[in-house]
Parts: C-alpha cells; structure tokens; sequence
C-alpha cells in the first residue's frame, strides 16, 4: 500500500488561521464516500479549536493550506481519482502528495469508533528544504538530530513524520516534510515552558530548525484529529 496526504485550504496565504467547525462538519459527512473510494487506515485534522488558548500558539500559513489534512493509504496511488473527487468540493483548494511515513511516537491505543475525535491536540508542520542543503544532509538533520531532540523536549503523545516523495496535484507547493505532533491539551501547545520543556530547550529547537527548514515555506497549525478507519 501507499500512503497519501492532502493538503486543504480556503484562506490566503499569510493570512490569521479561523476555527474552521464548518470544514469539520463536511469532512465528517464525506468520510463514508472517502472509505467507499478505496481509502484505507483514513484519517483528517482540522483546524476547528475554537479556544482563546489557541491564540497563544505560533502559527504560520505559508501556502493556504492549513485548514486541513487527509491522510490516507491506497492499495495504488494508480486509484487515488475517485478519492480525490471526494475531496474537491471540501475546500477551495487542495494539493495532494505521495509519502513515506515514520512513527517515531505512536499514539496509544484508544478503541476509537471511526469518526472519533483523537485526544489532545496536534501541531501540523510542513516545510521544504533550503536549496543550499543536499539531500543527504537534509534528513541526517531532520531525522538524526531533530527527531532525537524532538521527543526529548516536547511531551509527545504522537509524532507522524511524513516524508514526502513528489506531488501528486498540479500547482502543489514543493515541500518535503509533512509532520504531526500531538500533545495532550491545547494549554500545553501554548505554553512555551512546557511544551519546550524551558527556555533552553526552546532555544535548542529553533537553531536546529534553522539548520534544515526553508522558513519561507513554513506552515504550521494547531488542529483536531479524527479518525476515520484505523
């Protein structure tokens, strides 16, 4: 099988990231024509936190696309048509990438019915390579030191590390990293105490971020996730 994510988006790029309940509602509604379309081991985040507290999280929207992400495997991307037929008229926009998936922290098993709300909350993180890093030094960074760092600093109930192989969409933006992390509550992805473990530990993840992320490509949003079938 193969594993695909999709990227949806109505806003601008730049622009101040909204709760998006609406969106939530449609992804939840067009979950059985997705899993009738051939997905397997589906799932989506969503931007839908509607809490003060959310404000207090750093957030970036480099390309629009940080309303939402369906993440999906198929036996073929060969197949992915009539998924993404289901997907078109969920947002204004989408883009769609073939990628390989690493689950350095797995979430534990809850026994969740297909549409139920994971706990917690997840920072969804994409970003390309600067074009001065080779690829060999590229993931050495990012799965060697930054993984490692990671998991050491931040109280991580999941961590997805999504490397992308090519885009699946035209016009999709270039990027080469899809990344979920959950923390257990929305408090602790706004506090910088706790979800760097300290001011050392925060400023030990921006300069290793600066060593491998193009910053202009940087989107990040605090999102719900729901499974759809595991």
């Amino acid at each position: 099988m193969e594993k695909l994510v999709y990227l949806l988006g109505d806003s601008e790029p730049g622009s101040v990231p909204r709760a998006r309940i609406d969106l939530r509602e449609r992804l939840l509604g067009a979950a059985p024509a997705l899993l009738a379309a051939g997905a397997r081991r589906a799932s989506f985040t969503v931007a839908d936190l509607d809490y003060p507290q959310a404000d207090g999280v750093a957030q970036f929207n480099a390309h629009g696309l940080t309303d939402a992400k369906i993440a999906l495997w198929l036996d073929s991307l060969d197949e992915r048509r009539a998924v993404e037929a289901v997907i078109a008229p969920l947002a204004e926009r989408f883009a769609g990438y073939l990628v390989t998936e690493s689950v350095p922290r797995a979430r534990a098993s809850a026994g969740r019915a297909g549409g139920a709300r994971s706990p917690g909350v997840c920072l969804v993180t994409t970003f390309d390579k600067p074009a001065s890093l080779d690829d060999e030094a590229f993931y050495e960074r990012w799965h060697g030191s930054h993984t490692p760092l990671s998991l050491e600093i931040h109280p991580l109930t999941l961590y997805v590390r999504n490397s992308v192989v090519r885009a699946l969409t035209p016009g999709a933006p270039p990027l080469r990293a899809i990344v979920n992390e959950a923390v257990a509550s929305v408090a602790i992805a706004a506090d910088a105490e706790k979800f760097y473990s300290g001011d050392e530990g925060r400023e030990r993840a921006i300069k290793d971020l600066l060593s491998f992320v193009d910053f202009r490509s940087l989107s990040t949003a605090l999102m719900s996730e729901y499974v759809l079938s595991a």
